[in-house]
């Protein structure tokens, strides 16, 4: 089984690119689907649930045509089928993209529910709320979710919790109603709004992605276009924490600033120095973090999808933080793993306090989701001796090439298979 084999103690100096965001790929690509016209679609991720999701599309007829590494061309003027239940798609969460998509353009879709990482209920209930009042009947069986409709038209949709899957959902789908449908409470993420922009490049009319109340004015069709996914906040996100927790300094390049507007707020709390410019951000760290707390919240607060990192960080920061997770429950799974290393976290509910420690010690950890087995990655990085992180495919199903960009940045990191290449790697890293 695949791991990382880690050494610690090498602060991270350099620059990294950051690639394409994960989480707007997977809803662009579903809304290339759209048409019959074909769509190019760049600065991908090569990442697993992109490739799962491509897969999936392959599996109905979809032309699915790889440029290169980080360019597809999608034609989706042959779909055979409107079912999609293959195995890989159970295992990401965005496979109910396809829902809205394939609903809006042919008024019918089966998707198997959608699985990934396992950090607390994800409901779908919001979803069908939003198909049943632009119209379609919606059911689950065998596994299924079905949505079925004559015709969808517009509604007024007011969301009961902010959700990014939903609001992109429902925007799919309404994208080709007849009528105007707005949707209140929205989720302003930025791959909101890049799904968006995806849209009315082919021709759709969505106004107000970014904001809590987007207005969308059906189209009788879409055509193909050419589009660039955002930078990946996240990933950028992790770097920076890198470069903090292994008193480092690293410039991320390719990156929105705007969208790493609370990241980089927490980190200047911590004691970390920022330096902006357009396209790049540099993080100096030059002594221990200090304390701080931390509450998670939908876009622009503090991303969920960063608490992980930002929580091993604060593990050895000087003093005591407060971390609250209000989007998902059971996304504290990590700390465990931690304690093996001498953190000192305690977690009641929701939220975790964390005493700083001065150091932490190697260990073999394994992976319990996406953000925390990268974050886990960073606390072996800053840790005395060697590590191992194992079930780094929950790494690999968001983060393209994690360890190569890494070692770019002076990291001690290497993919290991067996316990030989373990020791061959202890051995050349001494």
């Amino acid at each position: 089984m695949e791991q990382y084999a880690i050494k610690g103690g090498n602060p991270l100096v350099g620059e990294v690119e950051i690639g394409g965001a994960k989480n707007a790929a997977l809803g662009v690509l579903a809304a290339a689907i759209m048409t019959d016209d074909m769509n190019i679609v760049d600065n991908l991720p090569d990442v697993r649930d992109i490739n799962v999701l491509l897969q999936a599309m392959e599996s109905i007829g979809v032309v699915v045509q790889r440029t290169d590494r980080h360019t597809v061309k999608i034609n989706a003027s042959m779909i055979s089928g409107l079912v999609i239940e293959n195995e890989y798609i159970k295992k990401i969460r965005a496979s109910y993209y396809l829902l809205g998509a394939l609903l809006g353009k042919y008024k019918h879709a089966e998707v198997a529910l959608p699985g990934g990482c396992n950090i607390g209920s994800r409901k779908i209930d919001l979803h069908i709320k939003g198909f049943k009042a632009l119209g379609a009947t919606v059911k689950i069986e065998h596994g299924l979710i079905i949505a079925d409709a004559k015709e969808l038209k517009g509604a007024h949709i007011y969301m009961d919790t902010v959700s990014v899957g939903a609001t992109i959902n429902i925007m799919l789908a309404s994208a080709l109603a007849e009528g105007k449908t707005v949707i209140e409470n929205a989720a302003k993420e930025p791959h909101v709004v890049d799904v968006a922009n995806f849209l009315n490049s082919m021709g759709a009319n969505i106004k107000g992605a970014g904001t809590d109340v987007i207005r969308i004015t059906g189209v009788k069709r879409l055509n193909g276009s050419e589009y660039s996914i955002i930078p990946d906040q996240i990933e950028a996100g992790t770097f920076m924490f890198g470069a903090a927790i292994t008193r480092g300094d690293v410039t991320v390049k390719n990156v929105i600033p705007k969208h790493l507007e609370s990241t980089t707020a927490k980190l200047i709390e911590m004691g970390c120095q920022i330096e902006e410019s357009d396209d790049a951000v540099r993080v100096v760290a030059s002594r221990r973090p200090e304390c701080t707390h931390v509450k998670t919240l939908p876009y622009p607060g503090f991303p969920t999808d960063m608490q992980p990192q930002i929580s091993v960080t604060l593990a050895l920061a000087n003093g005591t933080s407060i971390v609250t997770e209000s989007i998902f429950d059971n996304r504290f799974k990590y700390v465990d793993e931690l304690a093996k290393m001498g953190s000192n976290i305690k977690v009641e509910g929701n939220t975790a306090i964390i005493e700083g420690v001065d150091k932490l010690t190697s260990a073999d950890l394994t992976a319990p989701d996406l953000r925390a087995g990268a974050a886990l990655v960073l606390a072996c990085l800053t840790a005395e001796g060697f590590s191992t992180v194992d079930d780094i495919k929950y790494i690999e199903r968001g983060y393209e090439d994690f360890d190569v960009k890494l070692r770019g940045l002076g990291a001690h990191i290497e993919k290991v298979e067996s316990e030989r290449e373990l020791m061959k790697f202890k051995l050349k890293i001494g």
